[in-house]
C-alpha cells in the first residue's frame, strides 16, 4: 500500500516520463525483440484508452448539450471554435513552408526507395466524407463496427472501421431532443450526467496505466525501428519535429500571451494528453486524456468541452493536416528538382486547410492529406511511399501538435466566452489520474472576463 501511494505522490508527467525512458532503454538494449516482449502492453494500452473514448464522448456531448437553456449558444461557440480551428491550420501551413525552405530536407538526399509496405490512400469524396457523419446504424457508430467488402464481394460487418464523428452526431441529436421535451425527460438527463461522471471516473482509471504503456509502445518503436530506417530521412525527420516544436511555442504560446494567459500554465496542465498524443500516435486515443487535461487542469467548462474537444479530434489536425503536407511538398519539390511557384504554395495551403475539414475522421489523415495536397499541386502522388517508411516516427510528433491544438482552441474560446475557470488555470495541475481531489471536478466557475 505504501508503494502505491508514493507512486501516486509522484506527478502524472514524470510517471510517464520515466516510462519514456525506460522503454527506449529496454527498446535499445533487446533490440527487434522488443516488440514481442513490450509492444503488447503497448498495445493493451492503445486499446483500453481506444475502449473509453467512444462511451466517454457520448455521455459528455448528451449531458452537455441537454444542459443548455437553447440552441444559439451552442451553435455560437460552435462557429467560434471552428474559425480558430481554422486560423490556427493557416498559421500550422506556413510554418511548414516556411521550416521547408529554409531547411530545405530534400536537397542533397539519395535515391530513395518506396516503403515495402505502402499502400497508396485513395482520396474519399467530400460529399461522402460529409454523408459518413451520419450513421445509417447507431450502434455501429458507437461500438466501432462499419461495413466493409470481402474478397467474394459481400458486405460484411468489420470492427475498426467506427469515426468519432457519427457519436458526436448522434449525442448531439439526443441532447438536442432533451432541450426540446424539457422536463418531461428531466430523469433522462439525470441519468445521461451520472452515466458521464461514470464514464470520467473509468477514465481516470485507465488513464493511470499511462506510464505501462509508454514503456511498451516506447519499447517496441525503438527496438523496431533502429537508426538505419532514419538516416536517409534524417533531415526530413528534424524538419518536422522543428517546424511542429515552433507552432507549438510560438504560435500557439503567442496566442495564449494575446488572450492575456501565461502560456507555462497551459503547457504544465496540457503535458499529460501532449505526452499520450506523443507515445500513442492517435488524436482518438489521446481524447480522453486531452479532455481530462482541458477541465480538471485548465478550467474550461466541462458542457463546452465535451462539445469542442471531440470534435477537435476529428477535424483538428495543425501537425497531420497542415504541417506534415506542407513539408512533404516542400521536399518532394527539392527532392525531384522541380521548384514550387507561387501559385502552388497558395494551392498547398488552401489545400491542406480546407482538406484537413474534409478528411475529417478518415484513418490515416496524414496519408490522406499528403496526397490531397500534392495531387492539387501538381506534385508527383508516389514520392508519399518514400515518407512513408518513416511514418511512425513523423506520426508522434505530428500527434503531440494535433492535441496540443486540440487543446488549445478550447482555453482560447473559452477565455473570450467566460466559460474559463482562471483559479484553476493558474494553479495549472499536471495530473490526470485517480490520485487527484474532486474540487476541480465540479462545473467550474465562469470567468467574467
Amino acid at each position: 500500500m505504501r508503494l502505491v501511494k508514493a507512486w501516486f505522490r509522484i506527478p502524472f508527467w514524470q510517471r510517464v516520463l520515466a516510462g519514456f525512458v525506460l522503454g527506449a532503454l529496454a527498446g535499445w538494449a533487446f533490440g527487434p525483440a522488443a516488440d514481442t516482449w513490450f509492444g503488447p502492453f503497448g498495445d493493451l494500452y492503445v486499446t483500453l484508452i481506444k475502449l473509453i473514448a467512444a462511451p466517454l464522448v457520448f455521455f459528455a456531448v448528451i449531458h452537455a448539450v441537454s444542459s443548455l437553456h437553447g440552441q444559439k449558444s451552442m451553435v455560437a461557440l460552435g462557429g467560434r471554435t471552428f474559425a480558430w480551428f481554422a486560423f490556427t491550420a493557416m498559421l500550422a501551413v506556413g510554418v511548414g513552408l516556411a521550416v521547408g525552405t529554409v531547411m530545405q530536407p530534400g536537397v542533397g538526399v539519395g535515391a530513395l526507395t518506396i516503403a515495402s509496405d505502402y499502400v497508396p490512400k485513395v482520396v474519399p469524396d467530400p460529399v461522402q466524407v460529409l454523408m459518413d457523419v451520419v450513421p445509417s446504424n447507431a450502434f455501429y457508430a458507437l461500438t466501432g463496427i462499419g461495413e466493409t467488402t470481402n474478397a467474394a464481394g459481400e458486405t460484411v460487418l468489420a470492427a475498426g472501421k467506427g469515426s468519432i464523428l457519427p457519436v458526436i452526431f448522434i449525442a448531439a441529436l439526443v441532447g438536442f431532443a432533451m432541450v426540446k421535451l424539457g422536463e418531461r425527460v428531466a430523469m433522462a438527463r439525470k441519468l445521461a450526467g451520472e452515466a458521464s461522471e461514470l464514464m470520467i471516473q473509468v477514465t481516470r482509471f485507465v488513464l493511470e496505466v499511462t506510464p505501462i504503456g509508454t514503456f511498451g509502445l516506447i519499447a517496441a518503436l525503438v527496438g523496431s525501428y533502429g537508426f538505419e530506417k532514419l538516416l536517409p530521412l534524417g533531415s526530413f525527420v528534424i524538419a518536422l519535429y522543428i517546424a511542429c516544436a515552433i507552432h507549438i511555442v510560438f504560435v500557439y504560446g503567442g496566442l495564449l500571451v494575446a488572450h492575456g494567459l501565461n502560456p507555462l500554465k497551459f503547457f504544465r496542465g496540457a503535458a499529460g494528453g501532449m505526452q499520450v498524443a506523443f507515445v500513442s500516435s492517435s488524436s482518438f486515443a489521446s481524447l480522453p486524456a486531452a479532455l481530462r487535461s482541458v477541465t480538471h487542469n485548465l478550467g474550461v467548462d466541462r458542457d463546452y468541452a465535451a462539445f469542442a474537444v471531440p470534435l477537435g479530434a476529428s477535424i483538428k489536425m495543425d501537425g497531420c493536416g497542415a504541417i506534415y503536407p506542407a513539408l512533404a511538398a516542400i521536399f518532394i519539390a527539392q527532392y525531384t528538382g522541380v521548384p514550387m511557384t507561387a501559385d502552388q504554395y497558395l494551392v498547398v495551403m488552401l489545400a491542406s486547410v480546407l482538406g484537413s475539414f474534409g478528411t475529417a475522421g478518415v484513418p490515416g489523415t496524414a496519408v490522406v492529406m499528403a496526397t490531397v495536397v500534392l495531387s492539387a499541386a501538381g506534385l508527383p502522388l508516389e514520392a508519399i511511399g518514400y515518407l512513408y517508411a518513416i511514418d511512425r516516427v513523423l506520426d508522434m510528433m505530428r500527434t503531440m501538435t494535433n492535441v496540443t491544438g486540440q487543446m488549445l482552441v478550447p482555453v482560447l474560446v473559452a477565455r473570450e466566452t467566460g466559460l474559463l475557470d482562471r483559479e484553476t488555470y493558474e494553479a495549472a495541475s499536471s495530473n490526470l489520474g485517480v490520485a487527484e481531489g474532486e474540487a476541480a471536478e465540479s462545473h467550474p466557475v465562469r470567468d467574467a472576463a
